[in-house]
This record gives structure tokens, sequence and C-alpha cells, in this order.
């Protein structure tokens, strides 16, 4: 099955922009990375075309192809259906990087473990499940909140609602919510190679078609 997305790009006819390629015909031949394939919004805006994932460890898109798909060329397949473009911002650090990131962006172990960056709420319900603020809401310092019980029929007052959160939890609450991801389920990745195959290819009508994974570049010169 396997599939590299760079196999699937088509090329490009460049014209030599050396000085020494002057002659009319002189073309280097390149892979088009300005084709970019994206999976169809019918399939993208379909809950039932995918599978919750959690990325483990320090695992790339392509281990998580390769355990998914059991073919490690299909990561493309894993970072589109998440419409991710730039792995190094968007995927889950490993460890070592984390580390690395939060090292340089904390001028202090102190700030890093001991300061607050904000506060989060704790869930306060009242006696017959009614819930009065959810959890993990951002509230701020001393947050507190008065309601009105039935089951008790009185006021009841919650003075601590607030939980604080260190830098270093936000940090890491970040990073680990990029775990959560989609996966294409198997038997539609099909449908997305017939899918890339048709973006991938050019269409007739342009002076610089040439096939269907070929056109070529106008050829205007830079040197006399």
């Amino acid at each position: 099955m396997a599939n590299p997305y760079f196999q699937n790009l088509p090329d490009f006819a460049y014209v030599n922009r050396t000085k020494d390629g002057r002659s009319e015909g002189d073309y280097s031949l390149v892979v088009n990375l300005f084709k970019r394939a994206k999976l169809r919004d019918d399939i993208y805006q379909n809950v039932s075309f995918f599978n919750k994932y959690i990325v483990q460890g320090d695992d790339r898109p392509d281990n998580v192809a390769f355990d998914v798909y059991k073919d490690s060329t299909l990561d493309w397949v894993v970072l589109m259906a998440n419409n991710i473009v730039n792995v190094q911002s968007e995927w889950p650090m490993s460890q070592a990087d984390f580390n690395t990131y939060i090292n340089d962006k904390y001028d202090s172990e102190t700030t890093l473990y001991s300061g607050i960056h904000h506060y989060k709420s704790r869930e306060v319900r009242t006696t017959d499940g009614t819930i009065i603020i959810a959890s993990d809401e951002k509230v701020g310092v001393g947050q507190s909140v008065s309601y009105y019980d039935d089951a008790l029929g009185q006021h009841v007052r919650a003075t601590d609602v607030a939980i604080p959160v260190t830098n270093y939890e936000h940090e890491d609450n970040l990073n680990n919510k990029k775990r959560e991801i989609f996966i294409l389920k198997p038997e539609y990745l099909s449908v997305v190679f017939d899918d890339i195959n048709e973006i991938m290819r050019y269409k007739k009508g342009s002076t610089q078609y040439l096939s269907g994974t070929l056109v070529r570049g106008d050829n205007i010169r830079l040197y006399d």
C-alpha cells in the first residue's frame, strides 16, 4: 500500500535561471511543491469517516500511520485528516523537545513550576446534580459563587472555586491537547487516494500544459 505523499506530486518544468541556461529549451524538472492536497469537505466534515486517536509518548505521524494502516508512508493521511500543515508547532512535542521548549521559555524553575499561569474552576453542583459552574473554565483568583439549592431549601455560597494552574501544567496541557487527533478509517483510504490522484493532475487548457503530470513555465530570460 506504500503511498508516500511526494510521490503524488506532479512535476514542473522550470526555466533555467542561471547564466549558462541560455537556450530556449533549457529547463530543469522540479517537483511542484505548491500543489497541496486536502480531504474533500464531505469527508472532512463527516465524523463517521474518522476514529478518535491519542498520540502516545514520542510517536511521530509515521509511527501513527504504521500503527493504524501498517504503512508509515501514509503519515500524510494522518496529518491531512487533522489539517496539520506545520508539524513542529501543531504536532505534540517529544518529551526532549518539550523540556527544551519550557526551559527556554521560562527563566527559572521557580517561575515554571510555582508561577501561576491562570486559575481554573472546580465543578460546582447543586444537591440534585444541576451544574452551577463547569469544571476547567478559566476564572479569576478567589472566584466564588452563590446559588439557591432547592433540595436544601437554602442559599449556598461556594468560595473555593478557583484552582491554580502553574506554568508547567499549562504548557503540559497544551501539548497533551495536541495528542487528541482524528484518524481516517482504513476502509476510506482508497477514496482519498483516488481524490488525491485527481487533485494532483494538471488540467488541459493552459498553454503551459504538457501532460497530466507536467506543466512548463514561461521562458522569460533574466539575462541578455
